[in-house]
């Protein structure tokens, strides 16, 4: 047992550095855990031997694992605030659910490459948005109609599920879009961002096939290991990072963190094309 736990010491400091960073990430600049866990645990998966194929779909179910814990931490602190709109929520869940088991199917079985360039067009488009936030109007006065909030909730489960994150990157600039109020889109995202993890990462804990070099503790397609070093972490360091951010200048902070999406991103769509 002992020699087992000093094989894979890397690999446990390693998790426990990526919940550490994402929380910081998470608490600094407001951003979801799943869009730094994602591009983090892939090139660390390829790291320590696992290909590219198989890094993206377990480095995907295990982000959607890890955001269980914290968005119910996150909702619970939204609705103390009154941030939450459940009667948006309650909704759109029959939508996003749609979207989550659709999307959800898909990474068990589309090539591995496609998610990560996937991911990186995501990545890129989370990027543009950050530094395009301030002063950019609305498109729509409200939002639309049962179809075209079937489309909305339905495309950010499918997408959400499909690379690992919570649904906030996709579900706030879309919101927004429809001048619905920030701070209720923000709240709302964090109910949204548990409807597509818990589900997503049941059915990719349950349908999906462990590759055969898969990390050590991978079961189905989640990484328990990954899981267990990760989440405390994340809700550990939220609280510092939230603390940080009334110290520094956020707005050049998101600046950087977006220059590091597009690189990452670049990065993921590589893989795609070599």
């Amino acid at each position: 047992m002992l020699e087992l736990f000093i094989e894979n010491l890397p690999t446990l400091i390693a998790l426990i550095i990526t919940g550490v960073f994402a929380g910081l990430l998470a608490g600094l600049l407001g951003v979801g855990g799943g869009i730094v866990i994602v591009p983090v645990l892939f090139f660390l998966f390829q790291s320590f031997g696992v290909s590219p194929e198989s890094a993206i779909t377990i480095a995907t179910a295990t982000s959607l694992a890890t955001i269980i814990p914290t968005s119910i931490s996150s909702i619970r602190a939204h609705h103390k605030k009154g941030n939450v709109d459940f009667a948006l929520f309650k909704r759109w869940v029959p939508f996003i659910l749609v979207g989550v088991i659709a999307g959800s199917w898909l990474v068990t079985i589309v090539d591995g490459k496609w998610l990560s360039g996937l991911f990186g067009v995501i990545a890129i488009l989370a990027a543009i948005n950050i530094l395009s936030r301030n002063g950019v109007s609305s498109i729509r006065d409200t939002l639309p109609g049962t179809p075209g909030q079937f489309g909305m909730a339905s495309s950010i489960g499918f997408f959400s599920s499909m690379v690992g994150i919570g649904g906030g990157t996709l579900s706030i600039p879309m919101l927004t879009a429809c001048s619905y109020p920030v701070h209720r889109a923000v709240g709302t995202a964090a109910a949204i961002g548990f409807i597509i993890s818990l589900p997503g990462a049941l059915m990719l804990l349950v349908v999906g096939t462990t590759p055969q070099d898969a990390p050590v503790g991978t079961i189905g397609l989640v990484n328990f290991i990954g899981f267990l070093c990760i989440v405390p972490m994340t809700v550990l360091f939220a609280p510092v990072g939230a603390s940080l951010g009334n110290k520094l200048n956020p707005e050049k902070l998101k600046s950087v963190f977006a220059v590091l999406l597009v690189i990452t991103g670049a990065r993921m769509i590589a893989q795609l094309l070599i």
